[in-house]
């Protein structure tokens, strides 16, 4: 009895699992709030709050960016960049849009979710055993210039994922020390700084993300854009409109052809535009592990991995941002993590619950108050 009782509760979680809903390519099904056990009033309440707190800076993105940098030194625009939407979002629920808010179709620019986007080439590469271990010096797989010296030789591949690595360098004509710098100080100061020790000192910096997506095009030897269309996008049922762009002058010479190295956010322009429904079918497959539908896209020791907090700052994981430490939303459960971009870009991961919540130009400092009111609903 107790045999048959446990092979019909395995055969329940089976059906259970297999039942799970997928969007198709060009449908995606809506349910109410109460279909899904959520209080109405609570998701409402959410969606007019997104809606009413729009983030404040520029629609004029080119122009919001030389202004919101302009302390860096040289700082320049480098990549395409594009004028923004109104706020949008959306928010899913096992698997079901139970919500949208404003032109989920249109593509917009997401400066730093883009570095979850970067991050999941690297998984794909450690997938498919191009990157033996994450522990791995990066030196060992990118041998020119690019690693040399006493200090940029000891920096392993999740260094960089956790923008732990203190990388010292130039990366096409940018400066590792003029990004973000301290407030205090000098040029010279900023320039010739005492370097931490890989992995002992975290600091957000665009010009070491970029030396991971020149690193990964070296592994993968092809444009990472493809690599993701191909591995992810595509089977998830994204459309044809995002792009990822890289700098202008961003290009190298690999096996003789001519490939660009994206950039890993809009910090100099470029990075990944999409649309607000491409990064919830992005969002939903870290929501269910890395698996769509019967196929298992990214490993699921991936999508554990990626929450691995740096041992210098509990609020990051592998260029995903966790809800940890000294950045973790108040009153909301710890195993959350979202990929977060300039100008309240948002893409929050609940995997117990099977949420996925996207917004498009809220005001930063409110997201914490959206997702609160969207967990109010599950109350």
């Amino acid at each position: 009895m107790a045999r048959k009782t446990f092979l019909l509760l395995a055969l329940s979680v089976s059906v259970s699992l297999s039942a799970q809903y997928y969007p198709s390519k060009n449908q995606w099904e809506n349910k109410t709030a109460s279909q899904l056990g959520l209080r109405q009033s609570a998701i409402d309440d959410a969606v007019q709050f997104a809606m009413d707190n729009e983030y404040a800076g520029q629609k004029d993105l080119r122009l919001a960016i030389l202004q919101s940098f302009s302390r860096e030194p040289y700082h320049k625009l480098q990549g395409p960049t594009k004028e923004r939407g109104g706020p949008a979002g959306t928010i899913i629920k096992d698997g079901y849009v139970v919500a949208s808010w404003g032109d989920t179709k249109r593509v917009d620019m997401t400066f730093s979710v883009t570095k979850s986007y970067l991050s999941t080439t690297a998984g794909l590469a450690f997938d498919e055993g191009l990157i033996s271990s994450i522990q791995d010096k990066v030196a060992e797989y990118v041998w020119d210039e690019t690693f040399e010296g006493e200090h940029n030789a000891k920096i392993t591949w999740e260094h960089l994922l956790q923008q732990t690595s203190d990388w010292s360098g130039a990366l096409f004509g940018l400066y590792d020390w003029t990004d973000r710098p301290d407030r205090e100080g000098t040029f010279d100061e900023w320039k010739y700084r005492e370097l931490k020790e890989p992995g002992t000192s975290y600091k957000y910096n665009d010009v070491r993300v970029n030396v991971l997506s020149y690193s990964l095009l070296n592994v993968w030897r092809k444009p990472l854009p493809q690599v993701l269309k191909e591995r992810i996008m595509d089977p998830i049922g994204a459309s044809t409109t995002w792009r990822w762009y890289g700098y202008d002058d961003s290009w190298i010479t690999i096996d003789g052809q001519q490939m660009q190295v994206v950039s890993g956010g809009g910090h100099h322009g470029g990075g990944v535009f999409i649309n607000t429904e491409d990064h919830a079918r992005f969002g939903l497959l870290f929501a269910r592990k890395g698996k769509w539908n019967d196929t298992q896209l990214i490993s699921e020791q991936w999508t554990q991995m990626i929450q691995t907090p740096a041992a210098a700052y509990e609020s990051y994981g592998y260029m995903w941002w966790l809800n940890k430490g000294p950045r973790s939303w108040e009153g909301l459960p710890d195993h959350l993590y979202y990929a977060a971009g300039f100008g309240g870009n948002f893409i929050v991961i609940d995997e117990q619950k099977d949420l996925v919540i996207v917004t498009r130009w809220l005001e930063p400092s409110k997201i914490g108050d959206v997702v609160r009111k969207v967990y109010q609903a599950m109350d």
